[in-house]
């Protein structure tokens, strides 16, 4: 076998090997985490479990701890943060299908909350899930150093909020009925899918004491596979098999909204993916074979069918 395709062969393992990993650490944390109560609360933990547990390939807790592993930061620290980066995940995603948003009737392949439980607990859950993740980062068992906590939070903040994850939604939202162009859609697109992947790498730094000037290099990482992942999205919702998405498909062209492949086409989109992948490997040029799994990672951002 050529020496290239023998190390495609073994990043794929390194790849197959940390999702496996991640996925089953994540689900075990959340069900240790979410105990179902004994009283009238039971149904609001149900349905923050039945989104938590068990679907998503979890990109960004991967991103995190595989970051702060380069720094010798414990696992069992830097799967605790990355619970809480996917529990604001999965907020956006409940609140994401709700009817007065995207009205999705699937997400992994199995109901959405809202179809599961009722609008009502899909909203309380979301919300739960919101506070969840800042209850995991403040707490003293997250880091005995207060910095680094503190630092945890504000960056999960800044991510979620309106100069972040919510501010995107709110662009997308518009999209619908506002003409956008390619810088428009990136930026929407920067903070709506980017925030939080980028965040998921800046906390593993922080997790790692890594000052912020030492972390150039993993923002430009982040930002690059940030928006591969998009556009592989947009590719997805373009021309992806509903089956195996576990999800609705060809809802952008549906509503009317830009996209980088409505704006750049398949080919010209898919180029693009593929030049910001190596792009963001290049960044990581400073470390060596401790960083394979990121490097594998932002592979698969563009070569996941799902």
């Amino acid at each position: 076998m050529p020496t290239e395709a023998m190390g495609l062969v073994l990043a794929d393992s390194v790849l197959a090997h940390g999702l496996n990993r991640i996925q089953r650490e994540v689900d075990e944390a959340f069900d240790e985490f979410l105990p179902v109560p004994e009283d009238s609360r039971a149904r609001l933990v149900e349905a923050m479990r039945y989104a938590a547990i068990g679907g998503g390939k979890r990109v960004r807790p991967l991103l995190l701890v595989s970051t702060a592993e380069l720094y010798g930061v414990a696992r069992s620290a830097a799967l605790r943060a990355a619970c809480a980066i996917e529990a604001i995940h999965v907020y956006s995603l409940i609140h994401d299908d709700l009817p007065c948003m995207d009205d999705d009737d699937l997400r992994h392949g199995k109901p959405t909350v809202h179809k599961a439980f009722d609008d009502a607990t899909a909203v309380l859950a979301g919300d739960a899930l919101h506070a969840f993740a800042f209850e995991l980062l403040s707490a003293p068992e997250m880091s005995s150093d207060p910095f680094v906590r503190g630092n945890l939070v504000h960056t999960l903040a800044v991510a979620s909020g309106q100069g972040g994850m919510a501010g995107g939604q709110m662009m997308d939202m518009a999209a619908g009925s506002e003409s956008f162009d390619l810088h428009t859609i990136t930026r929407l697109q920067q903070l709506k899918t980017g925030a939080l992947l980028g965040a998921s790498v800046e906390m593993g730094a922080i997790l790692g004491h890594v000052p912020p000037e030492g972390r150039v290099h993993l923002r430009a990482y982040a930002r690059d596979i940030g928006l591969a992942f998009q556009i592989a999205d947009d590719l997805l919702d373009h021309e992806g098999d509903e089956e195996k998405a576990g999800k609705a498909l060809r809802k952008d062209a549906g509503q009317g909204k830009q996209t980088f492949v409505s704006l750049m086409g398949p080919d010209g989109a898919r180029q693009q993916a593929r030049a910001l992948v190596d792009q963001a490997i290049g960044h990581l040029s400073v470390h060596g074979d401790e960083a394979d799994l990121l490097r594998a990672l932002a592979r698969f951002v563009v070569e996941r069918d799902r």
